[in-house]
């Protein structure tokens, strides 16, 4: 495990120890490959001398009831989903019923707990209101609600929601939950906007984004067993970490990799397209895809043995607000970020040169941008320092676990 540095805090009282419940479905440690966001605030926070209970859903039957992990003690539910890779894998509609057994099944866990200090309740999904509204209301306590993708507007655009009452029954839960909070935070600037938007006081509104694993992604990490493994040799290999689902659209990649036929394109993680992706790129012998090893220093060794690393989304709007955590990961391991998406990351890369925008939905810009990268070793090199440089100055994981922790002993104060 990482070590944590003594200079986390960004502020709040001295000495004042609070109790924190800490609501969030896909709660994963260093053991797993997805997102590690709720794992590392909150050993942060012990590490502070503050008390965490997560409230999860277990992602077996034998996980479920309670542990520790590394001083945060974990509540594991068993119902609804605890692995989001397999929730992206089922249809819409035994999604939303998953999301929704959980939320009931958390509500009951809740209300039996001791009394918290403060509530930090993190979305996807936005069911997750359901049990922090009801945690709030039932010990008098502050409700702190992270945003981590507009919802509803995300299914709503992606074409998961299309029931119009439906639409307007999660617009009233988005509302009803903003309004029952004493903060809100949002992982990227178009987030926050919706937030704003949907009438929220700029008061009460932060923006704390994800963070950079500067530990397990490092520029001298060696990359050379993993490309033995996948057989790259020498050549400039351009890979994707990360879920397979219907938001990223890989198909564009697969598009790609036939018009950049000098590059090696590696995909690798799981979800409900994989085997769809698997069969799009039949004959391209420039793509790989690597076996979805549930281990999150596979991911950190890929990256190290690629020349760079793309986050990439399907070309709708709303996708353009995500706060992706490969994009920051590629940061820290100190490899140019190819994106896609206009916005706040298409800024990130241009205006620090840590990387290249190539327009949603076409495969030859992105061939294109992949190709001048790999021209250009020299270019590539100075983006991937700057990558870098970037990740330690703005997305440290221990500066921004200070600042979530200033706002919750704010707010609980």
């Amino acid at each position: 495990m990482a070590p944590i540095r003594s200079d986390l805090r960004a502020g709040g009282p001295q000495g004042v120890i609070i109790h924190i419940l800490y609501l969030h479905q896909f709660f994963m440690t260093r053991a797993g490959i997805g997102g590690t966001r709720s794992y590392e605030f909150a050993r942060r926070f012990v590490s502070q001398g503050h008390s965490v209970t997560m409230v999860t859903a277990a992602a077996s039957p034998a996980e479920a009831g309670r542990r520790t992990e590394d001083g945060i003690e974990v509540v594991a539910v068993p119902a609804g989903f605890g692995d989001y890779v397999r929730a992206t894998k089922l249809g819409y509609g035994r999604r939303a019923l998953g999301f929704g057994r959980f939320a009931a099944a958390a509500t009951r866990t809740v209300l039996r707990l001791p009394r918290p200090d403060v509530i930090y309740a993190t979305s996807p999904p936005l069911t997750m209101a359901l049990p922090a509204l009801a945690a709030s209301k039932r010990f008098r306590a502050p409700l702190v609600f992270e945003v981590r993708d507009l919802w509803p507007e995300a299914p709503i655009q992606m074409g998961a929601l299309p029931n119009p009452l439906l639409q307007r029954a999660a617009r009233l839960l988005e509302r009803t939950v903003y309004r029952g909070s004493a903060h809100v935070n949002a992982l990227s600037p178009g987030m926050r906007d919706g937030v704003l938007a949907a009438g929220v006081p700029s008061e009460r509104v932060s923006m704390i984004p994800n963070a950079s694993d500067l530990d397990m992604f490092d520029p001298a990490l060696d990359g050379s067993d993993m490309r033995e493994r996948l057989g790259l040799g020498e050549g400039f290999v351009c890979s994707y970490f990360g879920t397979m689902g219907e938001a990223n659209d890989l198909t564009q990649v697969v598009d790609a990799a036939r018009l950049a036929p000098e590059v090696t394109f590696v995909l690798h993680g799981d979800g409900k397209r994989r085997d769809a992706l698997i069969e799009h790129a039949r004959g391209a012998s420039n793509v790989i895809f690597s076996e979805p090893i549930p281990d999150k220093s596979s991911v950190a060794r890929l990256a190290a043995a690629s020349d760079a690393c793309m986050t990439i989304y399907k070309d709708v709007p709303i996708l353009a607000t995500c706060s992706p955590n490969k994009l920051f990961d590629t940061f820290a391991a100190g490899r140019p970020a190819v994106v896609n998406c206009d916005g706040w990351m298409r800024s990130l890369v241009e205006d620090n040169d840590a990387g290249v925008f190539a327009r949603p939905g076409d495969p030859a810009d992105l061939a294109a941008r992949v190709i001048s990268l790999q021209e250009d070793p020299g270019r590539t090199a100075r983006m991937g320092r700057n990558a870098r440089a970037l990740a330690e100055r703005e997305f440290d994981r221990d500066l921004l676990a200070g600042r979530m922790l200033e706002v919750l002993e704010r707010v609980a104060k």
